[in-house]
């Protein structure tokens, strides 16, 4: 069984290595850099390093499915709830734009809502866990 550590080490590489594939592709690198182009490196790379920091922060408390194991409210964690949403959302859209395909847009509006969904369910168990100590956080931080 691999240890957290490990675990978080490899939810790490992934995306970074589709932001390497897509930075590095033959077809891409040749492209003309645009603004848009310019635009969607930096949120890319932005959007990676906040969702690293994020999901390092949570260290046993991260789970595919939504566990209360734990209150993380250090880190980034002490201003948003959910970075490594937030973050995620920002990496896809930066490599969307990256890419120059508007169409791949579209993962972006079905990814939002999703992501909404997910805190939602996320935020009620944490609510019925830890209750006041959950809602004082809540009030603290945003999204």
């Amino acid at each position: 069984m691999l240890s957290t550590h490990a675990k978080t080490m490899i939810a790490v590489a992934a995306p970074t290595a589709i932001l390497a594939s897509t930075l590095w592709s033959r077809n891409r690198v040749s492209a003309a850099l645009t603004p848009t182009r310019e635009i969607g490196l930096v949120l890319a790379i932005s959007g990676l390093l906040g969702w690293a920091a994020a999901r390092f922060q949570l260290n046993r408390s991260f789970s595919i499915r939504a566990k209360a194991t734990g209150l993380v409210k250090g880190g980034i964690y002490s201003k948003i709830r959910n970075p490594v949403y937030i973050f995620g959302t920002i990496f896809t859209t930066g490599l969307v734009l990256w890419a120059a395909r508007p169409i791949w847009l579209l993962a972006v509006f079905v990814l939002v809502p999703m992501q909404v969904m997910r805190s939602r369910n996320e935020a009620q168990l944490l609510e019925e866990k830890f209750g006041d100590a959950y809602r004082a956080y809540r009030t603290k931080t945003w999204f």
